[in-house]
């Protein structure tokens, strides 16, 4: 099962976590996006760790990054995260067959 999770506040950087450290010890493909303050979750260690584990299946909007993380050193995420934009966004809410917005 593909397992989508959007992130668009800061706030929900653990559950973020937690969800995916979840869903993958089920055995699911999860994938997430971050956008508009969720973007912040490339600061956080927990979520970077998950993610990490599983790169390329977290990707973020970079206009969210240049607005929110003026400093980030984009080209240091690449083999971890996808920079892209809403796109990605709205492919992952086509493809999943279970979406959780946070």
């Amino acid at each position: 099962m593909q397992f989508g999770l959007v992130v668009t506040d800061r706030r929900h950087a653990a559950q973020a976590a937690a969800l995916l450290a979840g869903a993958a010890a089920r055995g699911w493909d999860a994938r997430c996006f971050l956008t508009d303050s969720g973007v912040c979750l490339l600061e956080d260690e927990r979520f970077m760790e998950q993610a990490r584990a599983r790169p390329l299946a977290v990707a973020v909007c970079r206009h969210s990054v240049d607005e929110l993380l003026p400093g980030c050193d984009v080209a240091a995420l690449a083999k971890v995260v996808v920079m892209g934009s809403q796109f990605q966004g709205a492919k992952l809410a086509k493809s999943a067959q279970a979406l959780l917005v946070l």
